[in-house]
């Protein structure tokens, strides 16, 4: 099992903005969730490596450039402390294609080394690599030319009091490559926009490679809250309508300078967005890559996305509904949710929804008839196994919801008893964890999010 991302990068493409992971060695680690009075008994260690990376041929009699991989372990279980750990790496696979100079906390031998990790972390947010590999070509390799690094591991804890790592289970392949590298400036994100600022936005590329760019193409793609993009002669410009994705604006720029290795190119004039009155949490992508058909040798620093945020507030609101009936009788029920702004939002980064709208069942009644988007659940959240007749229903919402968004969800509800004066709770929620655990942070009025659904 492995958590890498590396090499890999999700792009916000078409409107729609997503997480982006490119370069990163660890994202996506998420603790199993397990009830507080029955802690399991179980517990694995893993090693977390990076997948397939590529390095520079030297050129020209220089030295090959130098790339550093971050290895680490972690294990499964917090009930267990996990310590003397001691990953076993076995570089004997790159003979030929590439040299590996190993840090304070490796001790080599032939060609493997072990490293000692005093502590291992439990899988969760805090964890960081604790092994860092410097790597580069080895002299006279040839471009496509492979090799693979292994990697083993035990440490001591557990309920066994030892744990050993999956056998024969994690490896990085590293590839000799010849090309362009274009890698963007780091560019620092923006917490304290308001709306209607205009922003400059930093912008630099810089070939890195062994080969030169025989031009390349700039992709910018801008959230719904970031308008008046910089005009340039070299760029095409669309917005998109909204219907599938978050509406945005996309600029796709094409440049016929030649990058030579070291060569920087900067935009003829500076790079402006403004942040439009709805502008809340927004996200401004940028891309970068050579064109002529060449392939980038590394893709992990070619592409930035910009978090820029705008101290606005976006206003939550729901409605409930009152019905009456004989018993047996069946009447509509509309929720309502409601952003009465000004600012919209939409997250953009995990894609989940922005939130949800919860229904509790009037005592007396039974849903028959579900809307699009609910689902069927226990009173405290738990699986339902049938789509009519459960006692809570969750209605989610999509990813984005704008500035006056609206939207109803009608349910058929079914009198079986009459109850006078029965109601059921409605309430709105963000799509994970529960209300007042984790509240909208930018809604100012949170006494509209809870409403009623009456009966009779």
């Amino acid at each position: 099992m492995s958590l890498s991302t590396a090499g890999r990068r999700v792009r916000f493409r078409s409107g729609a903005a997503v997480a982006v992971a490119a370069g990163l060695l660890t994202a996506g680690l998420a603790a199993p969730a397990f009830a507080d009075d029955d802690p399991p008994q179980s517990d694995q260690l893993w090693i977390n490596v990076p997948y397939d990376q590529t390095l520079q041929r030297a050129t020209d009699g220089g030295q090959p450039q130098s790339r550093t991989l971050g290895v680490g372990l972690y294990h499964d279980n917090d009930n267990f402390t996990v310590t003397d750990g001691r990953l076993v790496v076995d570089v004997s696979g790159l003979a030929g294609v590439a040299e590996v100079t190993w840090p304070d906390n490796c001790t080599p031998s032939g060609t493997s080394a072990v490293c000692d990790i005093p502590l291992v972390p439990v899988i969760g947010g805090d964890y960081e690599d604790q092994v860092f590999l410097t790597v580069r070509a080895a002299d006279g390799a040839e471009v496509g030319t492979q090799g693979r690094i292994t990697y083993e591991a035990t440490a001591t804890g557990g309920p066994d009091g030892t744990l050993t790592a999956p056998h024969e289970s994690f490896e990085t392949t590293l590839t000799v490559g010849a090309g362009p590298d274009l890698a963007l400036d780091p560019v620092a994100d923006i917490e304290d926009g308001q709306p209607g600022d205009e922003r400059t936005i930093p912008f630099k590329v810089t070939n890195n490679g062994n080969e030169s760019a025989n031009g390349f193409t700039v992709k910018l793609y801008a959230s719904y809250g970031l308008t008046d993009l910089t005009r340039y002669d070299a760029c095409a410009y669309t917005t998109s309508d909204g219907n599938d994705y978050a509406p945005s604006s996309t600029a796709i720029c094409t440049f016929d300078q030649v990058l030579a290795p070291g060569d920087s190119f900067e935009l003829p004039e500076p790079l402006t967005v403004r942040l439009a009155p709805h502008a809340l949490n927004e996200r401004l992508d940028i891309d970068v890559e050579p064109g002529d058909g060449a392939q980038d040798i590394d893709s992990r620093n070619d592409y930035a996305a910009l978090q820029i945020g705008a101290e606005n507030t976006a206003d939550f609101s729901v409605t409930g509904d009152a019905i009456s009936g004989a018993a047996g009788e069946t009447a509509t029920a509309e929720l309502t949710f409601k952003n009465n702004g000004p600012a919209w939002s939409g997250n953009l980064g995990s894609g989940d929804p922005v939130a949800e709208v919860r229904l509790v069942v009037p005592e007396g009644t039974r849903v028959t008839g579900v809307p699009s988007g609910c689902s069927p659940r226990t009173l405290d959240g738990g699986y339902y196994p049938k789509q009519t007749g459960a006692p809570r229903y969750d209605c989610n919402l999509r990813y984005w919801v704008l500035e006056d968004t609206q939207r109803t969800f009608a349910f058929s509800v079914r009198v079986d008893t009459v109850v006078p004066g029965a109601t059921g709770a409605v309430s709105i929620h963000p799509a994970f964890g529960e209300f007042g655990a984790y509240p909208f942070d930018f809604d100012p009025d949170l006494t509209n999010n809870t409403a009623i659904l009456s009966v009779n």
